[in-house]
């Protein structure tokens, strides 16, 4: 794939590999892993707009960043205008020039009250979403599916309106609400929606190699990549895609296992590092056995002991 740099409103990303906002795992420490590898941007974790309008303590948390995170995203959810505006003209997002709108989230929780890809059935609400947090300064982007049911596609207009109410970019994960994230992306899908509107269109599904992310760009003229699972179990996937050499592996999870510890405590650097250390060892030699080892561990020092034991390479 061509790399090159994207510009969203008044901002210019160094490159257009980036990496998706994932719940549960793309906090600061990861974006940081994913930064220090070559992404060009890196989305907080979806945030709740209600969760800020109420300043609740764990919604505030994912929004820790630093001065390393040298371009801020935030991804935010909801379904009410006024307080997703709110929202962004709080203190808490103020940090970050670019929120990204999740309208593509399929999880139940979040669709039924509304949000998330519920927004795919509701262009309407759509619009005034994105129009009304565009009043609050932002660079506004938009994460969408491609509808809620296969054969029921509706990408093309629904990526029209979002750009006519304000968005500075769209990604499109090429699948269905119903597919979760079954089966092959759908690529036409994705390259209607680049046909469709003038701002750029960020191609997300299905990459988990360069080849995988060449295959994105060649099939739907996508004006960059946005890595999702792929990085997450093998965050090195930013170098094979601007084919650099792979720093060592255990030096990285040590860096991010040391700033997920200094950030957030002892506690949740164990349970956060054994869940992410589960998916890096995935497709090594004796990987159930390590993970074993490694949900028995209850201390920083006692995961440091076996990931230094560990060939990675």
């Amino acid at each position: 794939m061509q790399i090159k740099p994207i510009t969203i409103g008044n901002i210019t990303v160094k490159n257009n590999v980036w990496m998706a906002p994932l719940a549960g795992y793309t906090n600061y420490p990861f974006r940081k892993l994913c930064y220090k590898l070559g992404a060009g941007l890196a989305f907080t974790e979806m945030v709740s707009c209600k969760g800020l309008k109420y300043g609740n303590e764990n919604t505030t948390e994912l929004l820790t960043t630093g001065e390393e995170e040298k371009v801020k995203a935030a991804q935010i959810f909801g379904c009410d205008p006024e307080v997703m505006r709110r929202a962004c003209e709080g203190e808490a997002l103020a940090p970050f020039p670019i929120v990204d709108i999740n309208m593509g989230c399929p999880m139940p929780k979040i669709y039924n009250n509304g949000e998330g890809s519920a927004l795919l059935e509701n262009p309407a609400l759509a619009e005034r979403v994105v129009s009304e947090v565009k009043k609050s300064g932002k660079i506004v982007t938009v994460k969408m599916r491609t509808g809620i049911r296969a054969g029921q596609e509706i990408t093309e207009e629904f990526a029209r309106r979002m750009e006519g109410a304000g968005a500075s970019l769209i990604s499109v994960h090429g699948r269905t609400k119903d597919k979760i994230y079954a089966g092959e992306p759908n690529y036409a899908e994705i390259e209607r929606a680049k046909r469709a509107v003038n701002v750029p269109v960020m191609g997300n599904g299905g990459i988990f190699s360069k080849e995988d992310a060449d295959r994105m760009m060649e099939r739907t003229g996508a004006d960059g990549v946005l890595l999702a699972r792929g990085a997450l179990y093998h965050p090195r996937l930013f170098c094979e895609i601007f084919e650099r050499e792979k720093p060592p592996f255990k030096e990285l999870f040590l860096e991010e296992l040391h700033d997920t510890f200094r950030l957030y405590g002892e506690h949740f650097a164990v349970v956060f590092m054994r869940k992410m250390a589960s998916f890096y060892v995935k497709g090594m030699r004796g990987a159930n056995e390590l993970k074993n080892a490694l949900f028995q561990c209850k201390s920083v020092i006692e995961i440091e002991e076996i990931v230094n034991g560990l060939n990675w390479d």
